[in-house]
Parts: structure tokens; C-alpha cells; sequence
């Protein structure tokens, strides 16, 4: 990754192109802070080949100005040389906005297979892939297959990736139980020690002053970013936790708009020697359920990012050579986020899509008797059930010996899991029970 070419200064550029005669008209002409619905870099405009008839130099200064007449201030968060950072809400960040309230506003109970069961069952899914990516993105060499196996049966990290993830895993069950404090620096200690327990030999702190520590690019080593001094987090941090516990500012911040904030704040300041990034996407998520946004519970934000990594650290870098400007990284966030919630969507509409097909399945041929059938429908909505040889028996009327024979024939047909608790069989459902019945089908 290179770093982009900053954009030319606005106000000298102003002072060179003010007295020329077209800018009154392309003026006229609303060129708003994001044409054709696409914020743009200087980056990009510089390559562009007559936007609007004029030089990239003008076609720039135009849509800076648009930008800067509508800019909202966050006073309390500046760069390394004082100047604050700022955004604006161009039309397509007011879309993106638009679609995530229009979806979080609704709920995902109209969709069929999502009962309390199932719907917990997501939630856990969602954790469990956020923990994998998240961790992932950071150089954990864990396959998302054995991760799951890990998270799932429970056994110890065998691997500083395998370590890395289940980290992730736990915290992230933790922090839901936290939402109801402001966020503090203990908080984000509490979370960060969670995240990096055991994965280095030694434990991971803060930064300490004339540490070196920087952003690079892992192919051309390239110094990407460098953060603030050491000496300064205290003050720092303090200010990101008045930030996010202020429960106004001087213009109205959507509450994601304030959460995409709190995640680049963090990574600016790069406060830990390691596993910034990973504090900074828990307390993105932690700060979304903290606003009443249940809907961040079912998505997994780092799934999306891992597909283009690329994307996002740009918009980072975008922000920085603009003059501080956040938009870059907020519309980035905010892709990210509607792209997650679209995905989710997709996934229960094509699930109950499934269920319904394969329920409509078990008809009377399938090969199931009435009692089995009764119990794999039912399986398919609550995806969570256990079942007993005596729940069955009991629900229709069977002797012991017909609900045990029913019971071990769907285990065999591995449409069931069978432990033991205590002296009794317990069974539950498979994970994949709806592909595996479209497939015997």
C-alpha cells in the first residue's frame, strides 16, 4: 500500500483560481462535496480526465468547497500538529444512514425460522465469525474451520492464532454484559488484556515514550502511519472516553457515525504495543449494542473487511492526507456496516426459504415415520432443542422403546447429536440438519 498524494492547499489554490472567470458558473452548477454520489481523493481526481471540462485542480477546489461549507468540527480529537478532525454528511452517508435505520427499525422476527432459539443461535454464529476475522485480519493463521471446532467443543488454544481467537471469542460474549457503563480507561484495559492474555510471551501494555512504534505496510515496509507521542495517550485517552460518554454535541452525530468515530480514534492513537486494532473493532461493537443497536449482535463486521483490506486501510490514509478529513473512513465504516446487515438479511430470507423446502419434504415417503418427521420440523425452527428418549416418548403417546428407536435411527442418519448427561441421552440437532436433509432428500 502507498501512501496517496496529499491534496493541493485549498486556500492558496483559491487565491490562484479565484479570478478566473468559469469558477462563478461551475459554482452554479452545485457540484456538491461528493459528484456522481462518490467522495473522491485528491488521489483520484488528479487522474481524472476533465471532470466537468475543467482541470482536476479546479474540479478539486469546487467539491473542497462544498465540503468545507458544510464541515462539522470534533474539537476534542486532533492530529499530531493540534489541527482537529472533522466530517461532513454528503448523500451518501445520509443513504447509509438511511438504510441502516430503515433495517434496525424493522425486526427479524417476521422472518421464519428467526424463534428466540434460532435467533440466539445467529448470535452466537455472528461471535463466533467476528472472533475468527477479526483475529484473522491480524495475522492469525487459524482455518475458519478448526477455529469453530475449537470455540465449539471447547478445548484449549493450542496455537498463539488459535489463542488469538478464542480471546476474541470470549470478550466479545463479555463486553454484551458491559454496556451498561461509559466507557473509561479501565474498560478499555479490561478489554484489551482480554483480547492479548497469553498470545505473546510477554504481556502486552501501552506504549512507552520513544517506543517507534508505527503503522507499516507488510510488503514495502513502508511507514504508513505514525502515532502521536507516547507522552500524550493519558490525555488522549481521556478525551476519546469524554467523546463517547458526552451524551450531546454541538450538532446531532448519528449514533454509528459516533461508533466509526470511536474505532479510528483508537487506531490513531495506537495506545498498546499490539492488538489495537482488535480493542478498536470490541469497542465499535460494544458501543453499537450500548446505543440499542441490536442489530450489531447478528453481524459480523470483520468478515466484509478481511474481502478488502485494501479498502479499508486506504480510506484511513484518505482521511489523514485530507486535512483530518473523516468522511473517507466513516463512508468506508458505513459500506462495511450496510453491506453486513444486507448480507444478514439475505442469509434469513434464503434460510427460511430453505426450511420451508425441506419441511414441505418430509412427506410420508421421505423414509421418516410420522413421529421423526414431527420432531425434524420442529428441529428446524428450534434449532437449539435437546430431546430426550422421554420428551419423545411423552409428546406422542410411544413406549420408551419405540421414542429410543426413533431417537438413535435420526442420530445414525447424523441428523442428531447424542451426549450424556448423567445416566440420560440427551440429542440435538445437527448445525447443518436443513443441508443435510436437502441433500438425503
Amino acid at each position: 500500500m502507498t501512501i496517496p498524494e496529499r491534496p493541493p492547499d485549498t486556500t492558496r489554490l483559491f487565491s490562484q483560481l479565484s479570478s478566473w472567470d468559469g469558477l462563478p458558473e461551475l459554482l452554479r452548477r452545485g457540484i456538491g462535496p461528493a459528484p456522481e454520489g462518490k467522495y473522491r481523493h485528491w488521489e483520484t481526481v488528479r487522474r481524472m480526465k476533465a471532470p466537468h471540462g475543467v482541470r482536476p485542480e479546479v474540479f478539486w477546489l469546487v467539491q473542497k468547497m462544498a465540503r468545507l461549507s458544510m464541515k462539522r468540527d470534533i474539537p476534542t480529537f486532533v492530529a499530531r500538529d493540534g489541527t482537529a478532525f472533522w466530517y461532513t454528511l454528503p448523500d451518501p452517508l445520509l443513504e447509509y444512514q438511511h438504510k441502516l435505520d430503515r433495517r434496525i427499525g424493522g425486526t427479524l422476527k417476521t422472518h421464519q425460522p428467526l424463534t428466540r432459539d434460532a435467533g440466539q443461535r445467529f448470535i452466537q454464529t455472528s461471535i463466533m465469525e467476528e472472533a475468527i476475522t477479526s483475529s484473522q485480519l491480524e495475522g492469525a493463521a487459524t482455518t475458519r474451520r478448526v477455529a469453530k471446532e475449537m470455540i465449539r467443543s471447547g478445548r484449549r488454544p493450542q496455537t498463539a492464532g488459535e489463542r488469538m481467537i478464542a480471546n476474541n471469542y470470549r470478550t466479545m460474549i463479555h463486553i454484551r454484559g458491559r454496556t451498561g457503563e461509559p466507557l473509561s480507561l479501565s474498560l478499555i484495559e479490561d478489554v484489551h488484556r482480554a483480547l492479548t492474555d497469553g498470545v505473546t510471551a510477554e504481556p502486552v501494555s501501552f506504549r512507552e515514550p520513544g517506543d517507534g512504534i508505527g503503522v507499516y505496510d507488510n510488503i514495502t515496509n513502508t511507514l504508513l502511519h505514525l502515532p502521536p507521542p507516547a507522552e500524550e495517550l493519558p490525555e488522549r485517552l481521556q478525551a476519546l472516553c469524554d467523546f463517547v460518554n458526552a451524551p450531546e454535541h454541538s450538532h446531532f452525530m448519528h449514533p454509528v457515525v459516533k461508533a466509526i468515530i470511536l474505532h479510528f480514534w483508537l487506531a490513531y492513537i495506537h495506545p498498546f504495543q499490539d492488538g489495537n486494532g482488535r480493542t478498536a473493532r470490541a469497542l465499535f461493537y460494544w458501543f453499537l449494542l450500548k446505543q440499542g443497536f441490536w442489530i450489531a449482535e447478528y453481524v459480523s463486521i470483520s468478515r466484509i473487511l478481511r474481502k478488502a483490506p485494501a479498502r479499508y486501510g486506504k480510506s484511513f490514509l484518505y482521511t489523514e492526507t485530507d486535512e483530518n478529513d473523516l468522511t473517507y473512513v466513516i463512508l468506508s465504516q458505513m459500506n462495511v456496516l450496510v453491506r453486513s446487515v444486507e448480507d444478514l438479511f439475505a442469509y434469513i430470507a434464503a434460510k427460511s426459504d430453505e426450511i420451508r423446502r425441506v419441511s414441505e419434504q418430509l412427506s410420508p415417503d421421505s423414509g421418516f415415520n410420522h413421529r421423526q418427521r414431527a420432531l425434524l420440523s420442529h428441529a428446524l425452527r428450534h434449532p437449539r432443542t435437546v430431546y430426550t428418549i422421554e420428551s419423545h416418548r411423552r409428546s406422542h403417546g410411544v413406549t420408551y422403546q419405540t421414542a429410543r428407536t426413533d431417537l438413535l435411527a435420526l442420530e445414525r442418519e447424523e441428523l442428531l447429536l447424542k451426549y450424556r448427561q448423567g445416566r440420560a441421552f440427551m440429542f440435538t440437532p445437527v448445525d447443518s440438519l436443513a443441508e443435510r436433509l436437502r441433500t438425503r432428500t
